[in-house]
């Protein structure tokens, strides 16, 4: 059986959507046929127990390709006898490439997965990318929004391939039961608008936030539902506060990723205005939460940040929306809560178009195919 060393930083059980994505993608492919080099995190060892195939893990919680790391990696190669390597990241740990190709590796796969679009747009960091780009044999972009801001820089120097995040669509489904969710936090049969995502800028909840008040005024009992952690959670709080919407935003900070369909399923609307940033170098890559809803059976709003308009079939499975418009927001929201029926039909489609392009089953077929050319 071929066997493939994987290289990552990113992997459970630290938390976040490349390692959900790197871990997924593993999970597709045969027990025997991978070997993991991992950054260590708090309860890597428990995690790995449990895992159908070895995990070594470095003595840091960031993984970088120094001299100590290469050998490493070169070592477990040989020791497993691997003719293919995939990073989970392919910057910068790509730079590995070149020595496991000496060992004997035949085939490098690296993976990006949108922030590289940022890299290739300054100077110094593009040349970089270009260096690990031409000593692997395929870089894989998330969506069209990433490969056309990186085949300029990289075309040139290995081949680009599609390899997009899937959704479990027997996890993520419209049987998900959001009942409990409503009742913890007292949402009782109230319209509910979700945000599932980590509390960033880029996300764009303060702007549901800005925008809320224009929402009530046109559904009195609607609640907003904004799931997830992070660092602007406590300027939300404070806006919610000044604006005196503590009656009708809920902040639930963050949860277990097991309970997730059960968040997207207690709302009628999923609605995430993400931006770019940071003169383009902070973007959505694609957006995942989008398709998870919609797998879930939810319309979904999104922002016009790099690929998110990507994971919308505008008008069939929701809108994209200007996120820097708190009104243009708020109005999209408030017309589907207008319309249960219309919210419905989108979520059926939403489901139906997540099932047929965006599934597992999918990806991993092309997962397969990237690894071993020849199967």
């Amino acid at each position: 059986m071929s066997r493939t060393l994987v290289v990552t930083n990113d992997f459970p059980p630290r938390q976040g959507g490349i390692q959900t994505f790197v871990a997924a993608l593993l999970a597709t492919r045969p027990p025997g046929s991978l070997v993991v080099f991992a950054s260590d995190h708090p309860g890597a060892a428990e995690h790995d127990a449990r895992l159908p195939y070895p995990v070594v893990r470095a003595g840091t919680s960031m993984l970088l390709p120094t001299p100590a790391a290469t050998r490493t990696a070169v070592g477990l190669a040989r020791e497993h006898g691997c003719d293919t390597v995939f990073f989970g990241a392919a910057a910068p740990l790509g730079l590995m490439a070149p020595a496991l190709r000496r060992a004997g590796v035949q085939r490098l796969v690296g993976a990006t997965h949108g922030h590289e679009t940022g890299w290739v747009a300054l100077p110094g960091a593009r040349q970089v990318v270009q260096r690990i780009a031409g000593g692997l044999d395929v870089v894989t972009y998330i969506s069209d929004y990433t490969r056309d801001r990186l085949a300029p820089a990289l075309a040139a120097r290995t081949q680009l391939v599609q390899l997009s995040p899937g959704v479990d669509v027997d996890r993520f489904t419209p049987d998900a039961d959001g009942t409990a969710v409503r009742a913890r936090y007292g949402l009782d049969d109230a319209p509910v608008v979700v945000c599932v995502s980590r509390l960033v800028p880029r996300k764009g909840q303060d702007v549901l936030v800005e925008g809320w008040s224009q929402v009530l005024a046109r559904h009195p009992r609607a609640r907003l539902l904004l799931v997830g952690g992070g660092p602007l959670e406590s300027a939300l709080r404070r806006a919610v506060a000044a604006r005196g919407l503590t009656g009708s935003v809920v902040l639930t900070g963050g949860v277990p990723a097991a309970e997730l369909p059960g968040y997207y399923a207690a709302g009628d609307v999923f609605a995430m205005p993400c931006r770019t940033r940071r003169g383009g170098l902070d973007v959505e890559g694609l957006g995942m939460v989008f398709l998870e809803a919609a797998a879930c059976g939810r319309p979904v709003v999104a922002g016009t940040s790099g690929g998110a308009p990507e994971t919308v079939r505008e008008g069939v499975t929701g809108h994209v929306v200007d996120p820097r418009s708190p009104a243009e927001v708020a109005r999209v929201v408030a017309d589907l809560l207008d319309d249960p029926a219309r919210c419905r039909a989108m979520g059926a489609a939403g489901r139906t178009w997540v099932e047929e392009r965006w599934s597992w089953t999918t990806i991993a077929q092309t997962f397969a195919e990237l690894l071993d050319p020849a199967r």
